[in-house]
């Protein structure tokens, strides 16, 4: 699920820049990247605790050290990418 979601957010955050570079309205796709970054987030975390119930240390010792710091990576990525354009608005509205 968590992967199915992270593919989401990665398209959201697409159209979003998409969408403001065309000069459309991106609030929509923005909130959605954010949001299925949450989301991809918290099923993650879902995974894990069903490893530790299940009393799979082998898994949460070969996946956890990884995808922490890749899922730390991903969401500022996202976070960045999908503010750019709040960014920019303000930096042009400051001008």
């Amino acid at each position: 699920m968590w992967f199915l979601f992270g593919l989401i957010a990665i398209v959201a955050t697409g159209v979003n820049l998409y969408l403001y570079a065309t000069g459309k309205d991106y609030k929509l796709a923005m909130a959605t990247g954010l949001s299925f970054t949450a989301l991809t987030l918290v099923a993650h975390y879902s995974l894990v605790a069903d490893w530790v119930r299940a009393e799979d240390w082998s898994a949460l010792s070969d996946v956890i050290p990884i995808m922490s710091s890749a899922l730390w990576i991903l969401t500022v990525i996202s976070i960045l990418l999908n503010i750019i354009p709040v960014l920019l608005e303000f930096k042009s509205a400051k001008e």
